[in-house]
């Protein structure tokens, strides 16, 4: 069967050529001899109705013939039709109409004259092909669409459909209709539309990232290949799996959470029907790890927009996960750093500063940012130090330094701070990154270490030679106690002796400050009731600043107890009092006052001498000339004084600061040139118990005695001036220098030996073991220990505990006295 264009033209061929008259006519005129006037008047009737009809039948098919020409010359297809096929190949064309000439570039006067397959089919063998394809057709095997290559006049190659039908049983010759359909662009866009579709087939088979679809019940209906490099599934593996046994439980809530929400958009009919969700989650792997993927999520949309599945590319962000982690360590360490971290840009304009720079500075982040650093600036550094600075970072290269800056409050505070430049990968430097400490704190400690380790040094320097001057200021002492107990005080000799004993006195007496400057004098704390104790001091302390000076007393109420040895309470009185007795140039007021205090954190962030706790506070203040900064910052130092020569020893607030520093307390000295000086000492509250303080008092002891003293000293002279002194008090003295011969003595001794008086620190043995070896020989035998040495030398032998007796060398008759009968009457 033939459809269309093709039905139509073997319709007209088949009328070809035009109806002819009938011959009747003719035959009748021929076969007729008689021939009568009625015959002819009835014939010519006849003809005339003929003609007639001929000439409908003619105008009939002239209109036909019109209207066919009409179509075939406006129909889209390219329609011939060939006769003479009898001599083939050299066929003529009879119909070739306006869509042939347009798409093959020949008119049928030109494809007559040079030949059809000559013109369109240039290449031999394509002519070759072509030949045979028309012989075949001849033969009755009809082209039925297909595709051939036609060279167009202008040599131009384009792709045509064919479909052609051999029609026979006409009164002429067989002819050949063809129609021809230029493909060439569909067969273009169709290469284009593979080529695109190979281009992005391999794209997906191939791209990192994974493009999977799914259907609006979330079934896959695509994986790309890429599924293996991403989990390790296979496509087909994944195509079995649901969503939900791919992802872990919490990812799963959130897509569907997700995928839930854009429904209810579209339910709503407000969503955009352009828009992409990401999504990031975590996705299970073959082998039963986890990845973390970012989903970038779309709807795939019918041509009314109506969402028919999803289109969904995921991609690996692993490493993007890991370096965002390491980023928020890296920001978490820089905004929890000590260290004060400011970040600019090229131009100085600050884009970063962390936490610590808020607490430094006083500036709040959102006020720093965008300024510049010099709102630090204190005016202590000059223009060239910042030109310098500004050089060598903009150089390149790396500044490190130090620099005095002023706080948003106005206070200054010095830090040390190193600034490098930030390169970008072409090498341009884009930031300034400086990472900066507030070193005041440590300055300040750092200079308090110094002064310690002058103070150490002292220490050190008095520790090492106390006990050779505590011995040879005790021989001296001794032996002139003695003489001047033997001369007559209206001899001339008497004060000669006299000052001798002074000398060495102030001598042992400044011996004594170094050793408590260096908290190394040896002490006998007690509970004391600080009012109490200084109350006993008073009338001394008036005689020591003189009539000119007014002490007044403010004793707190309800003042807590302290430990401390009173001789030290002493000490610091006096020392404070002097010096506030040599600041008054006429008349003054000195005024020592006591309370409770509580020092809490707040208070040592503004003093950073201060220890949290409870302390009795001690003050002596005066209406003195008062101290300059500079003054100040050197007045417990060793040595140092502001009096005239031989006023002086310098040592006098380097005890106080020494006794202040053994007893677990500090000292807060406020002074301003003219204003006079308020001293602030704060010692511990003593809490165990709260005992009852122990009052201070001279104790009765007879100087006199007749009991045996077993006397052991390795320093013969020492030795010696002790047997005097004992013997002048009426004892009998066993004097020996060694442990050995001591215990020696002691065994032969037929009677009783009722004290051991012995050295600490001896050759052969200390003083402690020489007690418990004799008290095996003499079970009531009482002890005394003596020693030149500091505390921290002779603490660990023992002779330093409660209810232990014990004389520092040198001592005086009397305080030998003293501590004699102490030992011998316990």
């Amino acid at each position: 069967m033939l459809s269309g264009p093709l039905f139509f033209l073997a319709f007209i061929l088949n009328l070809w050529p035009f109806y002819s008259i009938p011959q009747t006519a003719n035959k009748d005129f021929q076969m007729d001899d008689k021939f009568t006037l009625e015959k002819l008047k009835k014939r010519v009737q006849e003809l005339e109705a003929a003609e007639v009809e001929r000439k409908k039948i003619e105008e009939a098919l002239l209109s036909e013939n019109e209207f066919n020409r009409l179509v075939i010359s406006n129909v889209a297809q390219g329609i011939c039709v060939c006769c003479g096929i009898q001599d083939f190949p050299y066929v003529r064309f009879s119909i070739w109409n306006e869509c042939m000439a347009m798409i093959t570039g020949y008119t049928m006067a030109e494809i007559n004259r040079l030949g059809w397959y000559q013109s369109m089919y240039p290449d031999p063998e394509v002519q070759e092909r072509a030949i045979q394809r028309m012989q075949s057709m001849r033969e009755g095997d009809d082209i039925q669409g297909e595709e051939w290559e036609i060279v167009r006049a202008d040599g131009q190659k384009r792709q045509f459909l064919i479909t052609t039908r051999l029609c026979t049983g006409m009164k002429s010759d067989p002819q050949v209709l063809g129609v021809m359909t230029d493909i060439t662009e569909s067969r273009q866009a169709e290469a284009a539309l593979r080529e695109s579709e190979e281009k992005y087939r391999l794209i997906a088979e191939n791209m990192s990232d994974v493009i999977s679809m799914l259907d609006m019940n979330l079934r896959f209906t695509y994986i790309s290949p890429s599924i293996k490099r991403l989990s390790g599934f296979t496509v087909e593996e994944s195509m079995r799996l649901s969503i939900e046994e791919l992802m872990m439980p919490e990812a799963y809530k959130k897509v569907m959470k997700a995928f839930e929400e854009e429904i209810l958009l579209e339910a709503s009919g407000t969503a955009d029907p352009s828009r992409t969700r990401i999504i990031e989650f975590e996705q299970y792997c073959q082998d039963n790890s986890m990845v973390w993927v970012e989903a970038a999520c779309s709807f795939i949309r019918d041509k009314n927009q109506v969402p028919t599945g999803l289109l969904i590319i995921s991609r690996n962000i692993a490493e993007r996960k890991r370096a965002e982690a390491e980023r928020e360590r890296l920001m978490a360490a820089i905004e929890q750093a000590g260290e004060v971290i400011v970040i600019t840009d090229v131009n100085g304009k600050i884009q970063y500063v962390n936490p610590a720079f808020e607490g430094v500075s006083g500036y709040k982040r959102e006020e720093a940012i965008g300024l510049n650093p010099r709102i630090l600036k204190s005016g202590r550094q000059d223009a060239l130090f910042y030109r310098q600075l500004w050089d060598t970072i903009s150089s390149g290269k790396t500044w490190s330094g130090r620099m005095v800056n002023r706080k948003k409050d106005g206070s200054l505070y010095t830090e040390e701070a190193t600034i490098s430049p930030v390169f970008d990968a072409e090498g341009r430097i884009t930031n300034y990154v400086a990472v900066k400490r507030d070193i005041t704190e440590h300055l300040r400690l750092t200079d308090q270490f110094q002064q310690a380790q002058k103070m150490e040094s002292v220490g050190r320097l008095a520790g090492g030679v106390a006990h050779d001057i505590n011995n040879m200021m005790g021989v001296v002492l001794g032996f002139t106690e003695l003489a001047l107990e033997k001369v007559d005080p209206a001899d001339p000799l008497y004060a000669d002796l006299s000052e001798v004993y002074k000398a060495a006195n102030r001598s042992t007496g400044i011996v004594r400050q170094l050793l408590t400057f260096a908290r190394k004098q040896i002490i006998f704390p007690k509970v004391l009731d600080m009012n109490d104790t200084v109350t006993t001091m008073l009338k001394m302390l008036r005689r020591l600043i003189g009539e000119n000076i007014n002490l007044t007393w403010r004793p707190g109420a309800g003042v807590w107890l302290v430990m401390m040895d009173p001789s030290q309470i002493d000490q610091i009185l006096a020392n404070l009092c002097v010096n506030s007795r040599d600041a008054i140039t006429d008349v003054g007021k000195v005024t020592i006052e006591t309370e409770n205090v509580v020092i809490d954190e707040a208070c040592c962030s503004d003093q950073p001498y201060f220890v949290p706790g409870e302390y009795v506070r001690l003050t002596v203040s005066d209406t003195g000339c008062g101290m300059d900064k500079e003054i100040r910052e050197q007045i417990f130092e060793p040595f140092f004084s502001t009096k005239e020569i031989g006023k002086g020893t310098g040592l006098g607030l380097a005890t106080v600061y020494g006794i202040v520093k053994q007893n677990n307390g500090f000292i807060n000295v406020y002074s301003e040139p003219g204003q006079g000086t308020v001293c602030s000492i704060y010692l511990p509250r003593y809490m165990d118990g709260e005992e009852q303080a122990q009052a201070e008092g001279p104790a009765e002891h007879s100087t006199r005695g007749h009991e045996t003293i077993l006397l052991v000293e390795d320093e013969p002279a020492i030795l010696k001036m002790t047997t005097k002194m004992l013997e002048k008090m009426g004892y009998v003295v066993l004097a020996v220098c060694t442990p050995g011969e001591a215990i020696r003595v002691a065994r032969e001794r037929k009677g009783e030996i009722h004290l051991l008086m012995t050295d600490v620190i001896m050759p052969e043995m200390n003083g402690r073991d020489l007690a418990k070896n004799l008290l095996s020989l003499y079970p009531n035998l009482s002890r005394l220990f003596m020693s030149g040495y500091t505390a921290d030398v002779i603490a660990h032998h023992g002779v330093l505990d409660a209810g232990v007796h014990f004389i520092q060398k040198p001592f005086s008759l009397k305080d030998l006295a003293a501590k004699i009968r102490a030992s011998l009457d316990k």
